[in-house]
């Protein structure tokens, strides 16, 4: 890791919760590949282009992830069963609604949000600016993505009160 002028024992702990955020992105690829598939009613059109766009984000996440990992020179999770332990997030069944989709996929974006605020906070005790950078960038993605998934559920009479007033 000399070429990176890192501390090793330091990332180590930095890679620990990458590995959980990569756990996280796979459950989240697959429960995005499964509302996009199930989605059914009025909405159909809408929703099941928008899974398809957040899964295709989903999966580049995913490799990014792991490339970071292994530029760290440590070895990504890379196993269903390993992904499943270590996940913060849970899979879905196929037979939802639309809006319970959604729902479901903001609590995973709470969650998400949460082990990468996780990732930066350690990655900062080690100095990796480089995972700070990576992980920032998809905070700002996420945190924009849930308030439009947000806005979709909203109803009229829920909407923004101006600050001034």
């Amino acid at each position: 890791m000399n070429y990176l002028g890192l501390d090793a024992t330091k990332t180590k702990n930095t890679v620990k919760e990458l590995n959980v955020l990569l756990a996280d992105y796979h459950i989240y690829y697959q429960k995005l590949r499964n509302f996009h598939w199930n989605v059914i009613g009025k909405n159909f059109f809408d929703l099941h282009e928008k899974f398809e766009e957040l899964y295709d984000d989903a999966k580049l996440k995913v490799d990014e992830i792991a490339e970071r990992i292994l530029t760290l020179r440590f070895q990504p999770t890379s196993n269903l069963s390993d992904y499943l332990k270590a996940s913060n997030l849970e899979e879905a069944s196929s037979d939802l609604t639309d809006s319970k989709m959604i729902e479901l996929l903001l609590k995973d974006h709470g969650l998400i949000l949460k082990q990468m605020r996780k990732v930066v906070e350690t990655a900062d005790k080690a100095n990796d600016e480089g995972t700070i950078d990576l992980i920032g960038a998809y905070i700002r993605e996420l945190e924009k993505t849930s308030w439009m998934l947000d806005a979709w559920k909203m109803k009229t009479s829920e909407q923004h009160k101006p600050v001034n007033k």
